[in-house]
């Protein structure tokens, strides 16, 4: 298994109540993924709730194997979830990790 670990950070200047707004619109969307795209065992989405932190959205996702990562960066469907955050976005960071039984 794989675990793919994102943070973005939101730009300081958009309005925290559009903020939200994208925020919500992007957790449906990635959280529906697992249904549309195959080899994600599970995808979760959580809005940072500590104001002195700097990332905004934290996505906690698995997939069964690297492949299968490697298939979900071109899907449409992840790719029209992304694109969510594409006017608000300042920066991504991104760990993706094997998980050993």
């Amino acid at each position: 298994m794989v675990k793919h670990v994102v943070l973005f950070k939101l730009k300081d200047e958009v309005p925290a109540d559009q903020k939200m707004e994208v925020m919500k619109k992007f957790k449906a969307a990635i959280e529906a993924l697992p249904q549309v795209i195959p080899g994600i065992i599970s995808s979760e989405v959580g809005f940072n709730a500590n104001p002195n932190e700097t990332w905004h959205i934290c996505i906690n996702s698995v997939f069964e194997s690297m492949e299968a990562l490697q298939a979900y960066t071109p899907h449409p469907a992840h790719k029209a979830a992304g694109a969510l955050l594409k006017d608000v976005r300042e920066s991504r960071a991104c760990v993706d990790y094997i998980v050993e039984n």
